[in-house]
């Protein structure tokens, strides 16, 4: 099952994307991870990107698609991938799954995380990240998955807040580019959604992410 995850920061797609991992034995991959596997793996594509990032400059689709393809062939993804924070805009969906093609790799199902701006917001100025796994749930402003004071409620560990998480404006800007649904993020999965209606092998799923984190899960089991 090859999936990719669509929500925004806040949204527990995160968690969510580590269930699905365990459940049916697919690799969760994370946007983030390629860059810095890349980068500190000194590939051509991570000497090229890096350059790129010290200049400040953003990385063109021209290189983080292929080290994105590359990773999706890599032998854990045999069994399936789940790709969680890429593309990021309307231009990348079409270039992503025009490569998906050309490279004959299937898509399956795309998910999307409906949670209100707000609410979103919120849920990341509450987030506290575990020590031993940052997808264990842990929010002080959710009593569902509120920490045993300063600990983890999962393992025990010693947890901390990321210092973007408590700033309002650098969220406001991550959450801009992601609601925007003429050329940002939801415009991407819009894009996904759009061709699902005409194409029956892929599967667009939307999910309530207001729900508590077990109904979450049970709604997105059924569904796929």
């Amino acid at each position: 099952m090859n999936i990719i995850f669509f929500g925004p920061n806040g949204s527990g797609k995160g968690t969510q994307g580590s269930i699905l991992k365990d459940k049916y034995n697919i690799a969760h991959i994370e946007s983030g991870a390629i860059f810095r596997e890349n980068i500190k793996g000194g590939t051509d594509l991570g000497k090229k990107a890096k350059a790129y990032i010290d200049r400040g400059d953003l990385v063109p689709d021209e290189i983080t698609i292929p080290m994105v393809l590359g990773r999706l062939q890599q032998d854990d993804c045999k069994n399936g991938w789940l790709l969680d924070g890429f593309p990021r805009n309307k231009v990348q969906a079409e270039k992503l799954h025009a490569s998906l093609k050309e490279k004959g790799m299937k898509l399956d199902c795309v998910i999307e995380m409906l949670l209100d701006r707000e609410i979103a917001k919120n849920r990341i100025m509450g987030r506290r990240l575990c020590e031993n796994d940052n997808n264990h749930p842990n929010n002080i402003f959710i009593d569902a998955i509120k920490p045993d004071g300063d600990k983890c409620r999962v393992c025990g560990g010693a947890l901390s807040a990321r210092a973007d998480d408590q700033d309002e404006t650098a969220i406001d800007k991550r959450h801009s580019i992601y609601y925007d649904t003429e050329t940002g993020t939801l415009a991407a999965a819009y894009y996904f959604r759009d061709l699902a209606k005409n194409d029956a092998s892929i599967k667009y799923i939307t999910l309530e992410g207001k729900n508590d984190l077990k109904t979450v899960t049970d709604e997105l089991i059924s569904k796929l």
